[in-house]
């Protein structure tokens, strides 16, 4: 097998650490309609093992989300710090726009562990991020009546978080399996009075598995991944998002030995409270479901294996966040396989 997939998987953490670093506030809900894993940054292939040595994988990060009611009045409560005492009144609209570039090298080992193949690396990313909230918000303190219309924007060119990873492989003939730890290092550009943030605010810990049917044969594949979400208070206002349940799947058909089509899709629900919110919130789970078409191509480049896929998803069935549609674009380089003969894999990730 090619690990190019893998490595395009990887860039998944890199997104994780970047699109939403980027876009947080048009993004999911938890603080703001922000949160640290990114839905669609797993697909096909997730679980097939990947050839040993160093790869790089580069993805470009396209979406465009609008919302009304609480997954904007969140945004709009944080940026004005609006404190928890003070009721208010929201009529309000979000609109936001992200474009970023992930990096993510990593390696893979050539000697087992627990039986599997270990696979660590970090990503990173730089991008620009734009929002903006139009509307009316009505504070009311006592006898004090506060009004503020009109809009509210802004747009931030920076550089996002860091996302280790570590992941373990194992193969058991057409059944795949995965292992993965990852999480967020907080150091990207971030203020809590700015409306667009590249960085997230806070740390987080995601843990998950994965499987792959994978029949080379027949050239069928279907892939599905778990995980969860545990999230750190966020030092600079309080707050604390709750935990995050996601699934991620793709299915796809091999072409030719280097050409794969298929679907891809993903499910996220919010499933504890948040806390260190405003009241008129209330636990602000957010929930979001996607799905969209997946094309990928293998081919060399020198004495590496390249790939380029492209991969889109539409939205719905969203709660407490935005929702629109998203595009990622990925190039991965990686060793060769050392058995020509063997399909090339991969997939769009993160």
């Amino acid at each position: 097998m090619g690990s190019n997939e893998s490595g395009t998987r990887v860039i998944g953490y890199a997104v994780t650490a970047a699109a939403l670093l980027l876009c947080p506030e048009v993004s999911h809900a938890d603080q703001g309609g922000g949160s640290f894993w990114f839905p669609g940054q797993f697909a096909s292939l997730v679980a097939v093992q990947q050839t040993p040595g160093w790869a790089l994988n580069v993805i470009y990060y396209h979406s465009s989300v609008a919302a009304a009611g609480s997954a904007a009045a969140a945004r709009e409560i944080l940026t004005g710090r609006i404190p928890a005492t003070v009721n208010v009144d929201l009529n309000l609209s979000l609109s936001g726009r992200a474009d970023l570039v992930a990096l993510a090298p990593s390696y893979t080992f050539a000697t087992p562990v627990l039986g599997g193949q270990l696979v660590v690396g970090m990503s990173g990313q730089y991008g620009r991020t734009a929002a903006s909230i139009a509307g009316t918000l009505t504070a009311i303190a006592g006898p004090i009546v506060v009004t503020r219309s009109g809009v509210l924007e802004g747009s931030l060119t920076s550089y996002g978080d860091l996302a280790p990873f570590a992941e373990l492989l194992w193969n058991h003939g057409v059944n795949n399996y995965m292992a993965y730890v990852t999480g967020n290092i907080p150091v990207g550009d971030y203020d809590p009075m700015r409306l667009p943030n590249i960085g997230l605010g806070h740390g987080a810990i995601d843990v998950g598995g994965a499987y792959t049917y994978f029949n080379q044969a027949t050239g069928n594949e279907i892939s599905g991944v778990a995980g969860f979400t545990y999230n750190l208070k966020n030092p600079d206002t309080q707050y604390r998002s709750g935990i995050d349940l996601h699934f991620d799947w793709g299915a796809s058909h091999y072409l030719t030995k280097q050409l794969f089509v298929g679907i891809a899709g993903y499910a996220y629900q919010q499933i504890t409270d948040d806390s260190g919110q405003n009241p008129i919130l209330g636990g602000f789970r957010s929930r979001i479901f996607g799905v969209g078409p997946q094309i990928g191509y293998s081919f060399p480049v020198g004495g590496m294996q390249g790939f380029l896929g492209l991969r889109g998803y539409g939205e719905f069935g969203a709660a407490n966040r935005p929702s629109g549609w998203n595009t990622w674009l990925t190039f991965a380089i990686s060793p060769t396989e050392p058995t020509a003969a063997a399909p090339i894999k991969h997939l769009l990730t993160k």
